[in-house]
Formats: C-alpha cells, sequence, structure tokens
C-alpha cells in the first residue's frame, strides 16, 4: 500500500518532492507531533503515514485515532495534493517561483465519513486532486489502518488563487 518517498513519481524534480517532504515534516507543527511522514506524492496526490505514540494515547484509548485527529490529517493531506497539483501547473517555474502559488491556499469545506473505529498500530491516508480549477480545488482523501482497512473517507475543497 506504501511507497518510500524515493518511488515518488517522476514527474517532479527531487528537490521539488524534497521541498512537500520538509513542508510537510518538519514545518507544520502539528504533523511532527502526529509524527506524520511522507511517503510519496505525484502530480496531483499525495500518500502520508504515522506510528502511533503510546505517549499520546494513554491505555484507556487501547490505539484508537480520536476523529479530530484523523480530520487535521485528511485535510492536510489533501492540501498537501493540491500543492503537489499547483506544482506539477507550474512545473515550468523555478522552485522558488513556484512556492508562491501556494500562500493563498486553504481549506474551504471539509467532510468526513468515519467508516470504523481507529485501532491501529499504524495509519495511511492517500489524498487525490479531483479538479483543479484556477482559484478552487476539489480533493479526495481516504485512511486506512495498517492491515489496509478503510476507517474513513473526506472530500475537501480548497481556495488556490
Amino acid at each position: 500500500m506504501s511507497q518510500p518517498v524515493a518511488a515518488a513519481d517522476a514527474a517532479f524534480e527531487p528537490q521539488f518532492t524534497e521541498y512537500l517532504r520538509v513542508l510537510f515534516e518538519e514545518q507544520i507543527v502539528f504533523n511532527r507531533l502526529l509524527n506524520l511522514k511522507m511517503l510519496a506524492a505525484g502530480p496531483d496526490w499525495f500518500r502520508a503515514g504515522m506510528e502511533m505514540r503510546p505517549d499520546l494515547v494513554g491505555n484507556f484509548l487501547h490505539n484508537r485515532l480520536h476523529g479530530g485527529a484523523i480530520s487535521a490529517v485528511l485535510d492536510v493531506i489533501a492540501g498537501m495534493a493540491c500543492i503537489a497539483a499547483l506544482g506539477a501547473r507550474h512545473k515550468s517555474e523555478p522552485l522558488d517561483q513556484r512556492m508562491k502559488h501556494f500562500d493563498k491556499l486553504g481549506t474551504i469545506d471539509l467532510r468526513v465519513e468515519y467508516l470504523r473505529p481507529a485501532v491501529s498500530e499504524r495509519f495511511e491516508a492517500q489524498a487525490r486532486v479531483i479538479r483543479l480549477g484556477s482559484r478552487v480545488a476539489n480533493t479526495q482523501m481516504e485512511f486506512f489502518s495498517a492491515h489496509g482497512q478503510l476507517l474513513a473517507t473526506g472530500a475537501g475543497a480548497y481556495i488556490i488563487s
């Protein structure tokens, strides 16, 4: 189900893939708290994973991830899929110029459907842009257990201009 970052889509030059990884794993504080890691990215999609952190969960939850954390993960990976899609759209521009297109990105609408309790030692999530307009991007997301069981789905709209 997962691919290492090195196997990311060849549509991106290594510098852009590394930019996505640093942004996702190091610059977004909440992602560091959840220990989210970029697994792979392509011209209109993004995939990430996370290990459960016993110090945050506590024994009484038995490795159950809270719905608020799931929605936050789905939101951030959909935003990263939008960044990947914008990066692909402006691929002919230098990297520092391309990064300026991401400044105005923001969530307009986010809907999450929780299908079953999120009980697992590891989770993976993926998002894809289904429409990239001039002002709005629409996305679909999925959240899986370590064994590939679908735990939640989502749909989101993001302002991109």
